[in-house]
């Protein structure tokens, strides 16, 4: 079973919520937080979609409320200070503290084939319709924390954003597109190491080539990431990571001889970009 996940406390994620129902057949089953459950068969797979009273970030017991799921996806908003129109995906977990949900110090299982379908279907239906918005991976931040496969396919980066029902169908197509194909796809699975948190030529790769990413650590928590949290990143992706990709002049000067030393340390081969 595969779960999709609203939350009301989330404008963008009703909106997208609602583009779902709108496009694909789900009938409505039992409750959950008092919120209906609804349900649907695509592609041979079961899911369900249900709605949070609470902000998604914070649904740590949300995997033990259902032991069968294989795949969670969040349909959430995303923010930013610069409001920039932004699709985006991203696996959650915490690299360092936990200061907006999950568990420090663990991040969640990283679904790289289904994020990069994710991605692929955005910029796919972005161009299609002539939509001014950045597609794009995310570092891997905040909560929650979850033993299974975990995504957030997000619309933002404003309350303007999050009411434009053209852009939450996109991310709804996204959604249920990396649903329906999870399991089947093989790209070659990564982890991405370095550069800006929006990391554009990361993003780049897995559109251009037959790349998937996993997780992804961000510049700012190069310094926090030592040999345990490599370790986790890697054993914490669905698929098998191949090789490690470095966004070499996106790390600082410091933080290079440490990182590298940890990375020798997990047999994997590095690529600059």
């Amino acid at each position: 079973m595969i779960l999709t996940v609203a939350s009301n406390k989330d404008p963008a994620s009703v909106n997208i919520k609602k583009q779902i129902l709108k496009n694909y057949r789900f009938k409505e089953t039992t409750k959950f937080e008092e919120e209906t459950i609804y349900e649907a068969e695509i592609n041979s797979k079961q899911i369900k979609l249900v709605t949070l009273n609470r902000e998604s970030i914070h649904a740590q017991d949300l995997a033990s409320q259902f032991p069968d799921v294989k795949l969670v996806v969040f349909i959430s908003r995303h923010s930013s200070v610069s409001g920039k129109p932004t699709l985006s995906v991203h696996t959650p977990g915490n690299l360092g503290e936990a200061e907006y949900g999950g568990t420090s110090r663990e991040v969640s299982v990283s679904p790289a084939n289904a994020m990069r379908e994710a991605l692929k279907t955005m910029m796919k239906l972005k161009q299609e319709r002539h939509l001014d918005y950045e597609i794009s991976y995310e570092g891997t931040h905040h909560g929650p924390s979850l033993n299974v496969p975990t995504m957030f396919v997000e619309l933002g980066s404003s309350a303007e954003q999050w009411k434009d029902s053209n852009a939450a169908d996109i991310v709804a197509h996204a959604t249920m597109e990396a649903i329906s194909t999870f399991g089947s796809l093989s790209a070659k699975t990564v982890l991405g190491i370095g550069g800006p948190h929006y990391n554009s030529k990361f993003t780049h790769l897995a559109l251009e080539n037959d790349i998937a990413f996993g997780h992804m650590i961000p510049k700012y928590a190069v310094s926090q990431t030592d040999e345990a949290m490599l370790k986790q990143c890697i054993e914490r992706t669905f698929e098998k990571v191949k090789s490690i990709v470095l966004d070499w002049k996106g790390i600082r000067g410091e933080d290079k001889q440490k990182l590298v030393d940890n990375i020798e340390k997990t047999d994997l081969q590095t690529e600059k970009v």
